[in-house]
């Protein structure tokens, strides 16, 4: 990117946020804070009002107007794109802001980024897996988004899958993610004085209070990745024939997959596991065709498992 478009790259993002850090801004674009310092002064001298403050960063004066800002055609069909995600992956609300946002975007195009558009958008389709799941998110996503903006306490009727019940609880919202099919909202629960995962599927009615938390809480980011660490997983190891791996290529994700590579005719594959006795099921449905690198107690509880079927087969039987 030359400088130009670089300095004008930064002119957006300065936009884009109500502060704008200068390591944001060189991490973006891989260069120097030296660097980014003589560009933010370099729109200075254009009369931009940049308010700039150490250890803080980079914002515009309020009430200053830019012109519109123009799309390449490459910014559009990635907007169209993320589009298509929306429609599939998020809940009613989502998909119906995001259709309005696009018709504002649309709408500023040039008439050739318009045509584009309308060229290729029937030529992007995001399908769904047999492996994913129809999931009703119940429109929750924008009220617990807005609240999580607004920091206000929301009362919510959970259902506890562990216990099969029906709970009440009031919560501090922090922030949501996408896994497996399913969004979760981790949230203080104020009723077990503790963070927790709420799986959004399961909130039946969300009720937003006008009671502001001020608790400081961790950063999404920062609670997901504690979380990760404090998780006590087992690293597993083995060994799949060929004819048996294109059968894995889905069912592996559930199970921890992280890595894999070829060794002569087998492909060794990597797995960070939650529960070695889940796995040493799953394992057995296709043992035949596979070996156990690591761990031992893993090829132990095949073992046993192994035993206790052909012993009770043998039972059956005899009893016959």
């Amino acid at each position: 990117m030359n400088r130009i478009d670089r300095v004008s790259a930064i002119l957006i993002q300065l936009q884009s946020r109500r502060v704008v850090k200068a390591s944001d801004i060189a991490e973006r674009f891989n260069i120097s804070l030296r660097t980014v310092y003589r560009d933010v002064k370099t729109l200075e001298e254009a009369g931009i009002p940049i308010i700039g403050e150490a250890g803080v960063g980079y914002s515009i004066m309020d009430g200053y107007r830019l012109p519109p800002v123009m799309f390449t055609r490459e910014e559009a069909t990635a907007f169209l794109t993320a589009e298509k995600f929306v429609e599939k992956l998020t809940d009613t609300s989502t998909t119906e802001h995001h259709k309005s946002a696009m018709y504002k975007i649309r709408a500023i195009l040039k008439t050739s980024e318009k045509n584009l558009l309308e060229e290729i958008d029937g030529k992007i389709e995001v399908l769904k897996t047999q492996s994913q799941l129809r999931v009703d998110h119940k429109d929750h996503i924008q009220t617990l988004l807005n609240s999580i903006a607004q920091k206000k306490v929301l009362t919510i009727d959970y259902f506890a899958n562990h216990s099969q019940e029906h709970t009440k609880r009031d919560i501090e919202p922090i922030g949501i993610f996408y896994k497996d099919s399913y969004w979760h909202l981790i949230a203080f629960c104020r009723m077990r004085n503790d963070y927790r995962d709420f799986r959004i599927d399961r909130i039946n009615h969300v009720l937003v209070t006008d009671t502001l938390f001020n608790n400081k809480h961790p950063t999404l980011k920062a609670y997901i990745a504690q979380t990760a660490m404090e998780q006590e997983l087992d690293m597993v190891i083995i060994r799949v024939d060929k004819s048996i791996y294109a059968h894995l290529e889905y069912q592996k994700y559930y199970s921890g997959f992280v890595s894999e590579k070829k060794v002569g005719d087998q492909f060794e594959m990597t797995f960070l596991s939650m529960s070695l006795e889940g796995f040493a099921r799953w394992f057995m449905m296709y043992g035949d065709k596979a070996d156990i690198v690591s761990p031992e107690s893993l090829k132990e509880r095949v073992i046993t498992l192994a035993a206790k079927i052909t012993q009770k087969n043998l039972q059956l039987s005899d009893s016959y």
